[in-house]
């Protein structure tokens, strides 16, 4: 497999935040993707995706638990 970005060969698989966004709220969703080596672009197969559409379904109706790990602050 090549990559469709930068043509690279070099894909490997990696462990990667996922990030999903409620209302002003940032979820990290930790998850395994293909990981080009060369440029970060990520590749996702259906059973990712749908498990990713699982959980933000999950935290829109409340009912996945979470954990707090840090705050983020703006310059007014």
């Amino acid at each position: 497999m090549k990559c469709v970005i930068c043509n690279s060969p070099d894909i490997t698989k990696k462990k990667v935040e996922e990030e999903i966004r409620e209302n002003s709220d940032v979820i990290l969703v930790p998850i395994k993707v293909l990981v080009c080596e060369e440029c970060g672009e990520r590749y996702y197969d259906r059973r990712t995706m749908k498990r990713l559409e699982e959980i933000e379904q999950s935290i829109k109706e409340k009912r996945m638990p979470l954990q707090k790990v840090g705050r983020v602050l703006r310059v007014s």
